[in-house]
């Protein structure tokens, strides 16, 4: 075994020298097509390089960088007078710094145990980027909504941070630390027992596996089904036209316009989005482009009317995101969301995207890792030479609103996300091998577990070294807008 583990590597060498950036199907020359069973053993077998105890804990390692500088960097290329705002919104706990630090774990993942093995990865997997959506048969899915930094990469990273985010979340509720704990552990076992039952489907089987919001009811308590399904008739009800076009449309003269609600929504001057005075036309037409031919048939069907620049999330804060008005001939609406696509934090860890347009890697990113994604995604190029990606503006988005929630919904919760993701894992990694690493003991999961609290020790420690930052005049921030 050890031989033709040897005679492995030496392949996967001699073929990773074709490319900075491996497919995530490239961890062993053709392994996938191995029976499940022998696949399972390739990845028991890198529990001799990697053990699975090995992933347990965390301590900052010596020369780490300082987070606040990291932070800094990533703001080169946003808008200046929005960053303040960003970081506004990371001061309001360590679990609102977590989600807009992704740039800090990325570094600090990369430093961490990896089995090898690689998948199309979320990039910022915390509890609050999965949520429910709707599917272009108008179902509504629960899965990954947000795949800003999605690229080829190591499994266990966002595994990682999923984790750590669940016992960030818990500190934040004010749950024990024993809830947290358990909650973390129920996380990780839920991915790996769904990898489990994904190692041992057809290639067909796994592609169509979704998470319906039947699922997602089913899995959850009785008080918690009744919210899931409220929480599905809002978003319904908030994505209809007859409620959208009132809340952010107004009519100047005979033309419908965006709203202005500075600073969070704003026209844009010419400086900022160029293009702006002739209507966008070779960014759109690059975007129509990037579309499938039936798709553009139903695109033909609107004209734009405005666009506003929109201040969303909070990692996003600062990047050039836009909301545009479409309307077709019958004067029915259609809001797209233009956002801007940046290398992928991963990016100086897991190596450069093969794409030329970053926007155009996170749409093949979703459509790699989601059951279903929106039928207009697609991608451009600004007139400035921003890399952008547009999608519907809502369409029956929801994200969980956990302020009020116990240790039992907070468990159930990160439970789905781990389905969610391990189901997007294996449809661009092996499951076998990923099974046949983490095995059935709890080995994995313990080990997992101990890094998510060690983890979220090192994130409130960042954290005040930022509040500090802040106070001291480093970082400019803008609290509660």
């Amino acid at each position: 075994m050890k031989k033709e583990r040897d005679g492995d590597k030496d392949r996967s060498k001699s073929k990773g020298t074709r490319s900075s950036q491996p497919s995530a199907l490239e961890n062993e020359p053709r392994a996938d097509l191995a029976a499940p069973s022998e696949r399972r053993a390739l990845g028991k077998a890198l529990r001799d390089k990697v053990p699975r105890e090995s992933h347990a804990g965390w301590k900052a390692p010596h020369g780490r960088r300082d987070p606040i500088n990291l932070l800094l960097e990533s703001d080169a290329g946003r808008i200046p007078q929005l960053v303040p705002i960003r970081f506004g919104r990371m001061m309001q706990s360590p679990f609102s710094f977590y989600r807009g630090s992704a740039s800090i774990m990325a570094a600090d993942l990369a430093t961490t145990p990896q089995s090898g093995l690689r998948v199309q990865a979320c990039g910022d997997a915390h509890l609050l980027n999965f949520g429910g959506f709707a599917t272009p048969e108008r179902n509504v899915a629960f899965d990954i909504n947000d795949l800003d930094e999605t690229l080829p990469a190591p499994w266990e990273w966002d595994v990682k941070r999923l984790t750590a985010s669940i016992v960030i979340a818990a500190r934040y509720l004010r749950l024990s630390e024993t809830d947290a704990a358990r909650a973390a552990r129920a996380t990780v076992r839920s991915y790996s027992e769904h990898m489990a039952d994904y190692s041992a489907k057809r290639a067909l089987e796994v592609w169509y596996e979704s998470v319906a919001i039947e699922d997602v009811m089913e899995v959850m308590g009785d008080g918690a089904r009744d919210r899931v399904k409220k929480r599905v008739e809002t978003a319904e009800e908030k994505s209809a036209p007859e409620f959208v076009f009132p809340k952010l449309v107004e009519h100047r003269g005979t033309e419908p316009r965006l709203k202005d609600d500075p600073p969070l929504i704003f026209h844009p001057s010419e400086e900022l989005a160029p293009g702006i005075t002739t209507g966008f036309r070779e960014p759109l037409a690059r975007y129509r482009a990037s579309l499938p031919d039936h798709v553009r048939v139903l695109l033909d069907r609107y004209r734009l009317c405005d666009a506003a620049v929109k201040v969303v999330g909070i990692g996003s804060v600062g990047t050039l995101c836009c909301i545009g008005l479409w309307i077709a001939a019958d004067d029915d609406p259609l809001f797209l969301q233009i956002k801007e696509a940046r290398p992928s934090v991963l990016e100086p860890y897991a190596g450069k995207s093969v794409y030329p347009n970053h926007g155009q890697r996170v749409v093949n990113g979703h459509r790699l890792m989601q059951s279903a994604s929106d039928i207009f995604l697609g991608w451009t190029t600004g007139v400035n030479g921003r890399d952008l990606y547009v999608r519907q503006l809502r369409d029956m988005k929801m994200s969980a609103i956990i302020e009020d929630w116990d240790e039992e919904m907070l468990r159930e919760y990160g439970k789905l996300c781990a389905w969610a993701l391990a189901k997007a894992h294996a449809r661009s990694g092996d499951a076998a091998q990923i099974a046949g690493y983490m095995g059935s003991s709890s080995r994995f999961d313990d080990a997992i577990t101990e890094f998510a609290v060690e983890y979220a020790d090192q994130n409130e420690r960042d954290y005040r070294a930022f509040i500090k930052a802040v106070r001291a005049g480093r970082v400019p921030a803008t609290p509660d807008v």
